[in-house]
């Protein structure tokens, strides 16, 4: 009597696994669909993206190379139409350059149409380590023509801890500081950036030859070699796939001086 009961309730929950299997089979099926139908947009969206950085990556090389070779006209039409990409790395990348050709002319409009792109640059850019060199790059542009309020305002940012380029921000601060004539701040700060464990050896090497020239009474001789430093981008590190991988770490590049 007790095994029919047993066999009686076990029927009972079969029953009731079926039907409520069937009332939510609709739902899985329902979810998994969703599930797919999103995978498959990740991954088109991803596959999308890659082949507008690859595109980017390659006329960026094409630009480059017409650099090079000296063939400006043709550097600067493929710069502006990768600035007009939607990938951020190589957009801002691009702008920097046109930035920098824009400097080499050396005209006071040329020299505000390339602060105007190295802003746009940093606006555009995808992370720290490219919109600070750009943002570096237009602080260095007006080091010598805009107010020094101007110019602290631009770097004091860049400063802060963790932003890749603080050391190079306060060496350009420091040259600022020459320019107004502040010899004992400009002394400062070349002083730190010595002292500094993060600071790339050649930083450190400049600030203390800054520093000798400032104690023997050169020191209007060191802005001089400012202009010289505003030159092209930083370099662009590129992964297998022609990805850009941001620029090279502040340890190996110096933003505010050439490649």
């Amino acid at each position: 009597m007790t095994d029919l009961f047993e066999e009686v309730e076990e029927q009972l929950r079969s029953d009731r696994y079926k039907a409520l299997v069937r009332r939510a089979a609709p739902w899985v099926l329902t979810a998994a669909a969703v599930a797919l139908v999103a995978a498959l947009g990740v991954w088109g969206w991803q596959q999308y993206n890659l082949q507008i950085t690859n595109k980017a990556s390659e006329e960026y090389s094409q630009a480059l190379t017409a650099g090079g070779q000296g063939d400006i006209p043709k550097a600067t039409q493929l710069f502006t139409e990768i600035s007009k990409s939607q990938s951020k790395a190589y957009k801002s990348l691009s702008l920097m350059q046109l930035g920098a050709l824009k400097m080499a002319a050396g005209k006071p409009d040329d020299v505000k149409a390339a602060v105007a792109l190295f802003d746009q640059a940093a606006a555009a850019a995808p992370d720290d380590v490219i919109g600070d060199a750009a943002r570096l790059k237009s602080a260095f542009a007006i080091l010598d023509t805009a107010p020094y309020a101007d110019v602290e305002g631009r770097l004091t940012p860049l400063m802060k801890d963790k932003h890749p380029y603080r050391v190079q921000a306060r060496e350009a601060l420091a040259f600022a500081k020459l320019m107004k004539g502040d010899d004992k701040g400009a002394r400062g700060d070349f002083v730190v950036i010595s002292q500094s464990l993060d600071a790339p050896e050649g930083l450190r090497q400049r600030a203390k030859a800054a520093m000798d020239l400032i104690d023997t009474g050169s020191a209007a001789a060191v802005p001089a070699t400012v202009k010289a430093a505003i030159a092209m981008p930083p370099a662009m590190l590129v992964g297998p796939n022609g990805a850009p991988m941001g620029v090279a770490p502040p340890e190996a590049q110096d933003p505010s001086g050439g490649q």
